[in-house]
């Protein structure tokens, strides 16, 4: 089968359960693991948005075109601390109406390191399955995107905001975590006027991924320079497929490409 894919649709379950669109498919892409497939990009990229084809994606999967004038490529979504829209200021007011301008969570997440992070109400739990989270917690819910911004940036002096992709593949020691403690130690850091924003959920996301087995040594590949490649599939976490030579591809980031899926 082959297709333009997307970064895969996760369920949470028992373990995250995960579907790779490719053109107009959904795959099974759990039922895959134990088995041997390959992927070949055939040297097509199409923008996520426009469908106009690009010799480089930008922001994971736009046209350069799109990515300069989307609301969805705006710099405040990677920080929302720069996001204007609660003053009128958008690239597109309505999409920030059904976006920005809706409850947004601060959290804590253990994705191979602690790390503080925002997402809107309705990406919960899927923004912490897409980071490959195994443990989260809400921390602060906040009226928009700004205000949520706000509270990770005071943040960012005691908790990282950035997944160690290596170390989250590794899944290691995160049963170490007390969340709780920690989203208590981080409402310590907030002044008063961020404080009222805490939250009283304390309910603990645990999220199990569908690895069966995780190599020592772990490097990642990318159709730029590898566009054809073969293994057995070992595992899902996050966007990332995990073969069991250690090699690993990001789907999201190859968001667009056009790809060929073959079960051998």
């Amino acid at each position: 089968m082959q297709g333009n894919i997307r970064k895969m649709h996760t369920k949470l379950g028992e373990t995250v359960s995960y579907k790779l669109p490719i053109g107009n498919e959904l795959i099974d892409m759990n039922s895959l693991i134990g088995k041997k497939i390959s992927l070949s990009y055939l040297g097509q990229i199409n923008c996520i948005h426009c469908g106009k084809r690009t010799k480089t994606s930008f922001a994971q999967g736009y046209c350069y075109s799109c990515f300069t004038t989307l609301p969805q490529t705006d710099p405040s979504i990677v920080r929302p601390e720069l996001d204007l829209s609660y003053l009128g200021i958008s690239r597109d007011m309505e999409w920030a109406k059904e976006n920005s301008l809706k409850p947004h969570y601060v959290y804590l997440a253990y994705s191979g390191n602690l790390k503080v992070g925002v997402t809107r109400e309705s990406q919960v739990p899927t923004r912490w399955m897409d980071q490959g989270a195994t443990k989260a917690i809400k921390l602060a819910k906040t009226p928009n995107r700004h205000i949520a911004g706000v509270i990770e940036v005071a943040l960012k002096e005691h908790f990282s905001d950035k997944t160690n992709w290596r170390k989250m593949l590794k899944q290691e020691n995160y049963t170490d975590i007390d969340l709780l403690a920690e989203k208590k130690k981080a409402a310590g850091f907030l002044h008063a006027e961020l404080k009222q924003y805490v939250c009283n959920e304390d309910e603990i996301y645990d999220i199990a991924y569908p690895v069966r087995e995780t190599p020592d040594k772990i490097t990642s590949i990318g159709f730029e320079k590898l566009k054809d490649y073969s293994g057995i599939l070992k595992g899902i976490k996050g966007q990332y497929l995990i073969f069991e030579t250690g090699k690993v591809i990001n789907i999201r980031k190859h968001n667009g490409y056009l790809v060929e899926l073959k079960v051998e």
